[in-house]
Protein backbone atom coordinates (compact mmCIF):
# COMPACT_ATOMS: atom_id res chain seq x y z
CA UNK A 1 0.00 0.00 0.00
CA UNK A 2 1.23 3.49 -0.95
CA UNK A 3 1.82 6.20 1.93
CA UNK A 4 -0.73 8.34 1.79
CA UNK A 5 0.19 12.15 2.26
CA UNK A 6 -2.23 15.01 3.48
CA UNK A 7 -5.37 14.80 2.30
CA UNK A 8 -4.26 11.74 0.25
CA UNK A 9 -6.58 8.70 0.79
CA UNK A 10 -4.57 4.75 0.78
CA UNK A 11 -4.14 3.61 -2.75
CA UNK A 12 -3.40 0.13 -3.60
CA UNK A 13 -0.98 -0.09 -6.53
CA UNK A 14 -1.83 -3.83 -7.51
CA UNK A 15 -5.64 -1.81 -7.60
CA UNK A 16 -4.37 0.92 -9.37
CA UNK A 17 -3.09 -1.16 -11.78
CA UNK A 18 -5.73 -3.69 -12.34
CA UNK A 19 -7.92 -0.74 -13.14
CA UNK A 20 -5.76 1.23 -15.78
CA UNK A 21 -5.04 -2.12 -17.61
CA UNK A 22 -8.85 -3.64 -17.06
CA UNK A 23 -10.65 -4.72 -19.86
CA UNK A 24 -10.42 -7.19 -22.55
CA UNK A 25 -8.18 -5.52 -25.14
CA UNK A 26 -5.82 -2.91 -23.04
CA UNK A 27 -2.74 -5.29 -22.75
CA UNK A 28 -2.99 -6.68 -25.89
CA UNK A 29 -3.01 -3.52 -27.28
CA UNK A 30 0.32 -2.43 -25.37
CA UNK A 31 1.80 -5.33 -26.43
CA UNK A 32 1.10 -4.61 -30.02
CA UNK A 33 2.63 -1.24 -29.43
CA UNK A 34 5.81 -2.43 -28.25
CA UNK A 35 7.37 -2.56 -31.43
CA UNK A 36 6.50 0.95 -32.54
CA UNK A 37 3.12 3.46 -33.69
CA UNK A 38 0.60 1.84 -35.45
CA UNK A 39 -2.60 3.04 -37.36
CA UNK A 40 -5.93 2.76 -36.02
CA UNK A 41 -6.92 -0.31 -38.76
CA UNK A 42 -3.30 -1.78 -37.41
CA UNK A 43 -4.18 -2.05 -34.30
CA UNK A 44 -7.61 -3.44 -35.25
CA UNK A 45 -6.17 -5.82 -37.35
CA UNK A 46 -3.30 -7.23 -34.44
CA UNK A 47 -5.97 -7.72 -31.75
CA UNK A 48 -7.58 -10.15 -34.52
CA UNK A 49 -4.89 -12.04 -34.51
CA UNK A 50 -4.98 -15.17 -31.88
CA UNK A 51 -8.52 -14.46 -31.53
CA UNK A 52 -9.88 -17.63 -32.40
CA UNK A 53 -13.73 -18.34 -31.54
CA UNK A 54 -14.14 -14.51 -30.57
CA UNK A 55 -16.16 -11.96 -32.34
CA UNK A 56 -13.97 -9.19 -33.91
CA UNK A 57 -13.62 -6.18 -31.75
CA UNK A 58 -16.19 -3.37 -32.69
CA UNK A 59 -14.80 0.20 -33.49
CA UNK A 60 -16.67 2.01 -30.96
CA UNK A 61 -15.24 -0.80 -28.12
CA UNK A 62 -11.25 -0.24 -29.85
CA UNK A 63 -11.97 3.47 -30.00
CA UNK A 64 -13.13 3.21 -26.38
CA UNK A 65 -10.32 1.34 -25.22
CA UNK A 66 -7.69 3.52 -26.82
CA UNK A 67 -9.64 6.80 -25.38
CA UNK A 68 -8.91 4.93 -22.13
CA UNK A 69 -5.16 3.97 -22.86
CA UNK A 70 -4.32 8.14 -24.26
CA UNK A 71 -6.21 9.23 -20.66
CA UNK A 72 -4.08 6.74 -18.33
CA UNK A 73 -1.08 8.29 -19.96
CA UNK A 74 -0.13 4.58 -21.48
CA UNK A 75 -0.04 5.61 -25.01
CA UNK A 76 0.16 9.02 -27.06
CA UNK A 77 -2.42 9.78 -30.07
CA UNK A 78 -1.05 11.80 -32.87
CA UNK A 79 -3.28 13.78 -35.59
CA UNK A 80 -1.42 14.42 -37.98
CA UNK A 81 -3.95 16.31 -39.82
CA UNK A 82 -4.57 15.98 -43.05
CA UNK A 83 -7.39 13.91 -45.40
CA UNK A 84 -7.89 11.56 -45.54
CA UNK A 85 -7.53 11.61 -41.89
CA UNK A 86 -4.11 10.16 -40.18
CA UNK A 87 -3.46 8.71 -36.95
CA UNK A 88 -1.05 6.84 -35.05
CA UNK A 89 -1.02 5.08 -31.20
CA UNK A 90 2.62 5.18 -29.83
CA UNK A 91 3.58 4.15 -26.39
CA UNK A 92 4.75 6.71 -24.15
CA UNK A 93 7.51 5.91 -21.76
CA UNK A 94 4.88 4.78 -18.99
CA UNK A 95 3.38 2.84 -21.30
CA UNK A 96 6.90 1.39 -22.27
CA UNK A 97 7.50 0.83 -18.67
CA UNK A 98 4.41 -1.17 -18.81
CA UNK A 99 5.79 -3.72 -21.41
CA UNK A 100 7.90 -5.39 -19.26
CA UNK A 101 4.96 -6.54 -16.98
CA UNK A 102 3.06 -7.83 -20.36
CA UNK A 103 5.81 -10.01 -21.65
CA UNK A 104 5.93 -11.39 -17.78
CA UNK A 105 1.99 -12.55 -18.33
CA UNK A 106 2.90 -13.60 -21.64
CA UNK A 107 5.49 -16.24 -20.67
CA UNK A 108 3.66 -17.15 -18.02
CA UNK A 109 0.75 -18.52 -20.34
CA UNK A 110 3.34 -19.95 -22.49
CA UNK A 111 4.40 -21.73 -19.72
CA UNK A 112 1.26 -22.54 -17.63
CA UNK A 113 -1.39 -22.57 -20.31
CA UNK A 114 0.33 -23.63 -23.79
CA UNK A 115 -0.20 -27.21 -25.20
CA UNK A 116 1.54 -29.20 -22.56
CA UNK A 117 -0.16 -27.44 -19.89
CA UNK A 118 -3.33 -28.62 -21.00
CA UNK A 119 -2.17 -31.81 -21.63
CA UNK A 120 -1.42 -32.06 -17.71
CA UNK A 121 -4.36 -31.17 -16.51
CA UNK A 122 -6.02 -34.04 -18.57
CA UNK A 123 -4.08 -36.25 -16.51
Amino acid sequence: MAKAGPGRAHVCPVAAFQKMISGKYKLRIVWDLKDGPRRYGEIRSGLLRGAEGSAPITPRVLSRELKALAASGLIDRRDFGVVPPKVEYRLTRKGQSCVPVVAAIRDWGERHLGEPARAEAAE
